[in-house]
């Protein structure tokens, strides 16, 4: 799937270069501009998950997020995800990581959607756009979502895998 996904890619942006030069060498730029903005981001959380998974072994993260954990860790990996701030393109792959490191389906789907749709550290923000009730009410709606999320993503592995 990937090989199609690069190829198609390359094609479009050959097609892109031979249509207009200048603005496909632009987009380049500016893209290549983006992607050295992201990957500070990216490469701290890489090594602080990596370390983290160097450090704690397989059974030690089976009991704390593995699927073993049950909701317990569902709970802990929800609580994690709403005081984290993580963009999403951060998030996938370090969600990955976990899962290869004995996470289960089901804890690192509270984390991931705690994380999209939890915000306590932009709280204040939040409180200041939006006003202390609407800001709370969103924030605990979407933190209680997120155990459904969390449910559904784990029926399905189950039946996947």
């Amino acid at each position: 799937m990937n090989i199609i996904l690069y190829s198609v890619t390359a094609i479009l942006l050959i097609l892109s270069f031979v249509k207009d030069k200048q603005k496909t060498h632009k987009a380049l730029v500016k893209a290549w501009k983006a992607f050295e903005n992201i990957l500070p981001q990216f490469l701290v959380v890489i090594l602080l998950v990596s370390l983290l998974l160097s450090l704690l072994d397989h059974a030690m993260i089976l009991k704390i997020i593995g699927s073993e954990s049950g909701w317990l860790g569902v709970l802990l990996a929800a609580i994690v995800g709403a005081v984290t701030l993580i963009p999403g393109f951060v998030a996938f792959p370090t969600a990955a990581l976990l899962v290869n490191g004995g996470a289960g389906y089901m804890q690192i789907g509270a984390f991931i959607s705690t994380l999209m749709m939890v915000g306590i550290v932009t709280l204040p923000v939040e409180i200041r756009y939006f006003g202390k009730k609407m800001a709370f009410y969103r924030n605990g709606l979407a933190f209680i979502f997120s155990f459904l999320v969390a449910f559904v993503i784990g029926q399905v592995m189950e039946v996947l895998v």
